[in-house]
């Protein structure tokens, strides 16, 4: 299984968020052409990834229905969310980027916790936001990211 830095940690990352993403905007199990949309993949690569993240441990598949997170796909796809947020949140509000979610998507499995809450504490030291609060503050939340 690929962690963060390792090749392979950016692609595990993104089907990872999409899945995630994919399943706060509706049930689970979420088809494989939903994934392939959301990452513009192709089906075929999608279902292949999916089958090696079920391999993993990270999701549980249903030939013909469709997969979802396990406890530690979810858990991993959580910590990736909150470093895709403070992304999106730069790429879009600093760096005034069109594709901030896209680029954060790519970028999220290469950013360590660590940078991340380091970015998050510089983004918002002069704001009186709290870590609760910012996805839905600042308008990045599983609902609306693609």
């Amino acid at each position: 299984m690929a962690h963060v830095g390792e090749p392979g940690s950016t692609r595990t990352a993104r089907y990872l968020l999409a899945l995630y993403i994919a399943e706060h905007r509706s049930s689970p199990p979420i088809r494989p052409g939903r994934i392939a949309e959301m990452l513009d993949r192709s089906p075929a690569a999608t279902t292949e990834m999916l089958q090696r993240l079920a391999a993993d441990g990270l999701v549980a598949r249903e030939p013909y229905e469709g997969a979802t997170l396990t406890d530690a796909g979810r858990d991993r796809a959580e910590a990736l969310h909150e470093t895709y947020v403070v992304l999106s949140w730069f790429f879009r509000d600093v760096l005034d980027l069109d594709a901030y979610e896209r680029e954060a998507m790519e970028m999220a499995g290469l950013v360590s916790p660590t940078v991340a809450e380091r970015l998050a504490h510089v983004l918002f030291e002069g704001l009186d936001v709290d870590a609760e609060s910012r996805p839905a503050d600042l308008d990045v939340s599983p609902t609306r990211a693609e």
